[in-house]
């Protein structure tokens, strides 16, 4: 790859704060695109995120902030997209060029609302993007443990594994080491998928099931992915691997997942909009049972997880009745 090509970061999160970071070992610069002009300023003045991961310094000397998307799509070559799915549609909103040959990497682990698309589908569809030119950051991985440099495994997932290896090393570090895999489709909808199985996990850790009861959601949570992949894109994986098996137990079990976290307050008795107000950070597998439960009256996948979240997300049934009935039918 050639060093005179501008990588961007879009979004100012964790997951995009904790990327920046590892974008800036193998980058002398980068452009990082922050909606809010504070937030630059803050960044500018004190170093580090006033929001998220905060005690990561940054040397802003080598960052190029920009509170402008169209400026940082025109000034860039590769693109790092890290903002929540709901929000991707209105993010770009302002922008009305093309991407041209520009790399997109999406590390987006959700599916655009109303769009029922991921956002590697989303950008085909919408900007005309082809597949050769969009990659996927799969994990397993948190932001924070990114951020305290503990070993991390990434897999980026491109059309071709030639176009994974030549961007892995923008990432690879000496505690992140990456993987290649040329399967865009599956490492995107398993991740989409594994923020559903988060949120029942946290739901039930919530009514207080313990460990035993977890492992067998988790177990019957992959057989639910792999139905749902082999019946909307059959392709040759393997689902015990890191991009998938790996990504649903991290996500499932970490105390900084936050789609667990929503979903235990869920179990609690908190409400949906008072656990959102109080974790003031997005939980994208709300927002994801809502379209896999509508993409899936197309396909009939038989997915009892994913449909007991909705019915508690959305029907407002008793947590409490939904995963009792939920247990029935586990194996």
């Amino acid at each position: 790859m050639s060093d005179q090509r501008k990588v961007a970061i879009i979004g100012s999160g964790s997951w995009a704060t904790a990327l920046a970071k590892l974008l800036l070992n193998n980058s002398e610069q980068i452009n990082w695109f922050i909606r809010s002009q504070e937030t630059i300023d803050y960044f500018l003045k004190f170093r580090h995120n006033p929001k998220y991961i905060s005690d990561i310094e940054f040397d802003t000397s080598r960052i190029h902030f920009y509170s402008s998307i169209e400026e940082t799509i025109t000034n860039s070559d590769i693109l790092v997209f890290a903002i929540p799915a709901p929000f991707v549609k209105e993010s770009l909103e302002p922008y009305k060029g093309d991407f041209g040959e520009r790399t997109i990497i999406s590390a987006i682990k959700g599916i655009v609302p109303a769009e029922n698309l991921t956002v590697a589908e989303f950008f085909n569809k919408n900007y005309q993007v082809p597949f050769r030119n969009i990659s996927i950051i799969a994990g397993p991985c948190h932001a924070e443990e990114i951020a305290l440099e503990r070993l991390s495994y990434l897999t980026i997932a491109s059309s071709t594994r030639e176009k994974s290896e030549e961007l892995a090393p923008l990432f690879r570090c000496h505690h992140v080491k990456v993987k290649s895999s040329e399967d865009i489709y599956g490492t995107e909808y398993a991740a989409v998928l594994k923020n559903i199985i988060a949120v029942a996990a946290g739901i039930c850790h919530g009514l207080g099931y313990g460990d035993n009861f977890q492992a067998v959601l988790v177990s019957n949570a992959m057989i639910e992915i792999r139905r749902f992949l082999a019946k909307t894109y059959k392709s040759k994986r393997k689902l015990l691997s890191s991009p998938y098996l790996g990504d649903v137990m991290v996500t499932a079990y970490s105390q900084f997942s936050r789609n667990r976290t929503f979903g235990m307050m869920i179990g609690k008795g908190y409400s949906v909009k008072s656990a959102q107000l109080e974790m003031n950070m997005i939980a994208e597998g709300y927002y994801a049972v809502a379209c896999i439960h509508e993409m899936n009256k197309n396909f009939g996948v038989k997915m009892p997880i994913t449909d007991a979240v909705y019915h508690i997300l959305y029907d407002k049934i008793s947590p409490a009745l939904e995963i009792k009935l939920l247990t029935e039918k586990l194996k």
